[in-house]
């Protein structure tokens, strides 16, 4: 395993994310959220309000913790990772690639492999090989805009909450805990609009989000409420302005959560995210492309490699209120994982086949881990099978996934 930073989990842990948007439903996302829990690492899970449908989701994660355990259960699976070091460019033979160029501190080195996944978010070894692929929506290259998460801390979160449970026109989509006990990891709110304007009003400035998003993690406060649109996560000069702009923006939503919101009256930032939240950048053109249709209406695929229950959760490419909607469960096919014109390359994570709609569920945490999961494992039975990955007998992928107590079918979540 080829990792950039000097730990494992991206977005989950790095970024601050913590969350999924959804529940997970089985396989190995569901063990080591188990085992994160047997050791205090996660909490219960619990049933968020939307505007649509209640959701099931898996409880946040302490993102340290969760650190030090995906770095163990590897290290105890024997896989080399090699930290800290960027993979830049694919190698290939006629249309093969048989590994990828790495640069690190100890300068440009060649892997070689029988099989490359590609779980790099922005599908950069798949474009690098000629994989054919589409920008954001596809005809304007709209992409959801980016954020950033930060904490806070000295907030009285029992204030919070129960502020929160009496104001439910001002948090719309919520889940408070009834017990004091679960708020270390139960609260979850959205909204705050009717606020955001009021202060906006008042102080006579503009911040950048009509809502917010506070949740709990091994009681800590995590906020995201920062968004930059249109931003190119292509282009490091287009990152670098974001940033800057994502850090006036914490200071803004500091203060206002400070002065206008119970319970951060003593409240101040006790951390920021090193890593930026990209929502979208690269859709790879697969041997099947996943519509909106297809995960709104549940539509059943024969290679369905996972059943997914996130949320559809869209930041509007201009600027428009968050849309998080529970919806039904979904079926992704193994389809979506293959690029187009490249052999022995797979994708997963949020660059995976699926159109800018189907991204708006396709790209939370229980998805990225279920595609990788069946990635690795359609990897390894094409290999054990003399096969190539884009050939391999998808029924066999399906048996390791049972299994592994993967849900393939939408009728098997509940």
């Amino acid at each position: 395993m080829i990792e950039r930073f000097g730990s494992l989990g991206g977005n989950m842990t790095l970024g601050l994310n913590t969350k999924p948007s959804g529940v997970l439903s089985g396989g190995l996302p569901l063990e080591i959220w188990n085992l994160a829990r047997s050791v205090g690492g996660v909490g219960a899970d619990y049933v968020a309000t939307t505007k649509v449908k209640d959701v099931k989701i898996s409880s946040p994660c302490d993102p340290e913790m969760m650190k030090m355990l995906l770095t163990r259960l590897l290290h105890e699976a024997g896989v080399r990772v090699l930290f800290e070091t960027v993979v830049s460019a694919p190698v290939l033979e006629d249309g093969v690639v048989t590994g990828v160029i790495i640069e690190g501190k100890g300068g440009r080195q060649y892997v070689g492999a029988k099989v490359v996944i590609d779980c790099s978010a922005d599908a950069d070894i798949a474009a690098g090989a000629g994989a054919p692929y589409i920008l954001g929506d596809g005809d304007s290259h709209a992409v959801q805009p980016v954020s950033m998460y930060f904490t806070m801390s000295n907030v009285d979160v029992p204030r919070l909450a129960r502020w929160a449970e009496a104001n439910p026109d001002e948090v719309p989509a919520r889940a408070i805990p009834e017990d004091d006990k679960d708020l270390d990891y139960g609260l979850w709110l959205t909204g705050f609009n009717n606020l955001v304007k009021k202060y906006q009003k008042e102080k006579g400035i503009q911040l950048q989000r009509e809502n917010i998003t506070l949740k709990t993690a091994n009681g800590v406060l995590y906020v995201n409420a920062t968004r930059v649109l249109g931003v190119d996560g292509l282009s490091p000069l287009e990152l670098s302005d974001a940033m800057l702009e994502i850090y006036r923006q914490i200071e803004a939503y500091a203060k206002f959560l400070v002065e206008m919101v119970p319970g951060f009256e003593g409240a101040r930032i006790s951390q920021i995210a090193p890593v930026m939240g990209v929502r979208e950048t690269r859709h790879i053109q697969g041997e099947y492309m996943l519509s909106g249709n297809d995960v709104i209406d549940c539509v059943p695929f024969d290679d369905t490699i996972a059943a997914d229950n996130c949320a559809m959760d869209v930041h509007e490419v201009k600027g428009a209120d968050v849309d998080f909607q529970g919806l039904g469960p979904y079926e992704i096919p193994y389809r979506v994982l293959l690029p187009q014109n490249v052999e022995q390359l797979l994708v997963a994570g949020r660059c995976i086949s699926a159109d800018h709609v189907a991204h708006g569920r396709t790209r939370n945490m229980p998805a990225c881990m279920a595609t990788g999961q069946a990635a690795g494992v359609a990897a390894a039975v094409a290999l054990k099978s003399g096969t190539t990955v884009r050939d391999v007998d998808v029924s066999k992928v399906q048996a390791v996934l049972r299994e592994m107590k993967m849900p393939l079918k939408a009728a098997e979540i509940a």
